[in-house]
């Protein structure tokens, strides 16, 4: 019997990683992910054995209609999901996440809320893509690439060539290198965060049919 933030960080701690093991291929782009069902089933487990309970308390939905290249209509969704987590003593703390989906039948609303729930396990419990050999990230330490600037993450999102499933996938990497609230010149010469700007243009992207 522990408290819940000590119970939080024995589920981390057995959770070493989540390989992007699964393939996203539609009309060309081609990426690695971790899905939902993918981080549920290694987090399910592994919080029961800890005791941690993860539920949703709250869910704000807001919904808008995006128009597809051959004419039909999709419904957009868009999720603000206040979680509790509750440890064995009983005690809990909030958090909050957001998920975004498109779907053609009445599917928005689900996929939006799973979209917040790995959203809510991956941010919160830092769960990295493998794990590192101490021994062998100092031998290769002197040859690491350098990690991406703002403004090069800028260019990619305003490049009319850059679609909106990679600039949504851009979210998933400029949030992992903690670089959401990094300001950088938007098209219009005005300073925004990455975090407002990507959500923007992929919005304009999705609705104008890229």
């Amino acid at each position: 019997m522990v408290p819940v933030g000590v119970a939080w960080l024995r589920v981390r701690r057995d959770i070493r990683a989540i390989g992007k093991g699964e393939l996203y291929n539609q009309s060309g782009t081609r990426f690695n992910f971790r899905g939902v069902d993918t981080v549920v089933n290694v987090f399910g487990p592994v919080t029961l054995k800890h005791g941690v309970h993860v539920m949703s308390s709250k869910v704000e939905a807001t919904y808008s209609t995006k128009n597809t290249k051959s004419g039909g209509t999709m419904r957009e969704c868009s999720v603000v999901v206040t979680w509790t987590v509750m440890g064995p003593m009983g005690d809990s703390f909030t958090l909050q996440t957001m998920g975004e989906a498109l779907d053609t039948a009445d599917k928005a609303t689900t996929k939006a809320q799973s979209v917040a729930l790995r959203t809510l396990l991956l941010g919160f419990g830092l769960t990295p893509t493998h794990d590192t050999e101490p021994d062998l990230d100092r031998i290769e330490r002197g040859i690491e690439a350098p990690a991406r600037s703002a403004e090069s993450y800028r260019d990619e999102i305003l490049d009319p060539k850059t679609s909106a499933a990679r600039i949504q996938q851009i979210g998933y990497e400029v949030s992992n290198l903690r670089m959401l609230n990094a300001q950088v010149a938007n098209e219009n010469g005005d300073m925004e965060t990455l975090d407002s700007l990507g959500p923007r243009i992929y919005k304009e992207r999705v609705g104008g049919g890229a």
